[in-house]
């Protein structure tokens, strides 16, 4: 009697494992679809936004409305760091994907599109 019931345990135990291991691989699976897809699209993004010659009015003009409150308005740091030597310290890849993401709190991430983004990365340079 105690093998039948320890063959029930066995098979419960392995019928419940399977369920769990299932779940977690479709769990991995669905995050992996998406890092594919985002990172995807996100170097896309790039491209084009690199491809872009910007300009350094419309970059000063973009900066003065949206990044003043932290880092002043000379780029020199309030709340956030001082931004004149950041394209020395970040490449463009590297500074793009800080903008639309936020890496750093408290700073939020950005929705721009590739032309303002060559804007602000053409402004950058340029301090």
């Amino acid at each position: 009697m105690s093998t039948s019931s320890s063959s029930a345990a066995e098979r419960d135990f392995k019928r419940e494992f399977s369920k769990i291991f299932f779940i977690v691989f479709v769990v991995f699976l669905i995050c992996f679809s998406i890092f594919v897809v985002n990172h995807h699209e996100n170097n896309k993004y790039i491209i084009e936004t690199l491809e872009i010659n910007g300009s350094v009015q419309e970059g000063d003009a973009l900066f003065k409305v949206n990044c003043v409150g932290c880092h002043g308005i000379t780029a020199r740091g309030l709340v956030g760091p001082d931004l004149h030597s950041i394209t020395q310290r970040l490449n463009d890849k590297e500074i793009i994907k800080q903008v639309t993401g936020g890496l750093t709190p408290p700073m939020p991430s950005f929705e721009i599109d590739p032309v303002n983004m060559s804007n602000l990365l053409k402004y950058l340079h340029s301090l």
